[in-house]
This record gives C-alpha cells, sequence and structure tokens, in this order.
C-alpha cells in the first residue's frame, strides 16, 4: 500500500478487521502487514516444528581401545565404528594406556593409523592422533 502514517495503516487495518503487524523493526521506515496475527503466529509455531523435527543431532561415539588388542577384537571394533559412520555419527577411537604400556605411544599411534586406514572409504580423520594424558584419541567424520 506504500508509504503512510500508523494512524491512517490502523484505519485500514480495522476496516478489514485485521492487525496491523510490524514485519521488519530494522528497515527505515519500518515495514508492516495487515495480516490476522494469530494465523500469522500458528503458521510460524509450525515452521519452527518443522525445522526442528528436520535438524539431525549428530552424535560422537566412542571406541576405546588398548594397546595390546588381538586382531578378532579390532576387527570387532572397526564394525562396530563402520555402523556409527553408516548411521551419520562422529566416533571418537581412544587407545589406552596403563601402567608401563605409556612407554610405548609408538604402539598407540600404529593402531590409529591402521584404524584410519580400514575406515579410510567411509571416514574423513577430523583430529588427527593427540596424546592426551594416558589416552590417545582421533575423530573420524562420515563422508
Amino acid at each position: 500500500m506504500g508509504v503512510m502514517p500508523v494512524r491512517e495503516a490502523l484505519a485500514h487495518a480495522a476496516e478489514a478487521h485485521l492487525d496491523l503487524v510490524e514485519v521488519a523493526p530494522q528497515a527505515v521506515p519500518p515495514v508492516c502487514r495487515i495480516m490476522d496475527y494469530g494465523k500469522y503466529k500458528y503458521q510460524q509455531s509450525k515452521k519452527m516444528q518443522e525445522a526442528r523435527r528436520r535438524q539431525t543431532t549428530i552424535q560422537v561415539k566412542e571406541v576405546k581401545v588398548r594397546p595390546k588388542i588381538e586382531e578378532h577384537d579390532m576387527a570387532f571394533k572397526l564394525r562396530n565404528s563402520r555402523r556409527f559412520l553408516e548411521e551419520g555419527d562422529k566416533v571418537k577411537f581412544s587407545v589406552i594406556f596403563r601402567g608401563r604400556e605409556i612407554a610405548h605411544t609408538d604402539r598407540g599411534y600404529r593402531i590409529l593409523a591402521q584404524v584410519a586406514e580400514a575406515l579410510a572409504d567411509m571416514a574423513a580423520v577430523e583430529q588427527h592422533p593427540k596424546l592426551e594424558g594416558r589416552n590417545m584419541s582421533m575423530i573420524l567424520t562420515p563422508k
């Protein structure tokens, strides 16, 4: 309807039995619309519900291993990791050192490199292996 004084806009809204709703208050001059405010609020809440329903939350699943892990156990852990990645979750692989095992951190790096190589077809390394205290961890994200 163009630029007009507020009183005139309110008169137009009252004439149509609708409300004058300010849509963009930061614009110069502020943008207002003549509409049913209750219906507008209902539509906005429906849009918000739909957006909330469509968004997916990405979880970080943690897989813990020890430096002396056997081949079969590693295959089992890798199989579970593949499943997590297929579901769209991130996977945090942790090698936990106990006692004197901390002297063999190179073994932890080898295990994590083996994991990254085994899952290279479906995962990318987000965080490279890093030693934090007695834990060495690496984060993988689905491709």
